[in-house]
């Protein structure tokens, strides 16, 4: 899918998704990714929303968003409820969606000038060859 969603020069854009790989600003990334407006992880060390423990999104409440788009799959999925809840503690919006309306969030918070972070799980199963 191509999006064209435009933001602000100096913000990452998600420019294009597929189920293996995701296009951010200019360049392709084929493994879980955090995408902020001037923060990128291109190593996200997750590989399911299930997957997703308190190691994972440490560093995610730490940069302060006022929410977290969780993205996997081309199915609705959520994370583990004690994961939502922690984030909820800490004042911080959770959404789960799936990959492709995840980064159509995004680009739509970035387009608003939220503060706003994409997580977005490419799992291994998604890869191309498997």
């Amino acid at each position: 899918m191509e999006l064209t969603e435009h933001t602000a020069d100096n913000h990452h854009q998600i420019r294009g998704v597929e189920p293996s790989r995701v296009f951010v600003t200019d360049q392709w990334y084929e493994s879980s990714l955090v995408v902020g407006a001037r923060y990128l992880d291109p190593r996200w060390p997750v590989s399911s929303l299930s997957g997703v423990d308190q190691a994972a999104i440490a560093k995610l409440i730490e940069l302060g968003p006022e929410l977290i788009v969780f993205g996997a799959g081309e199915r609705q999925q959520f994370l583990p409820r004690e994961i939502q809840l922690e984030i909820i503690r800490h004042g911080i919006g959770v959404e789960c969606m799936t990959l492709d309306a995840a980064a159509r969030t995004f680009n739509v918070l970035m387009s608003e000038n939220r503060r706003a972070l994409a997580a977005l799980i490419i799992s291994p199963a998604d890869s191309p060859g498997d």
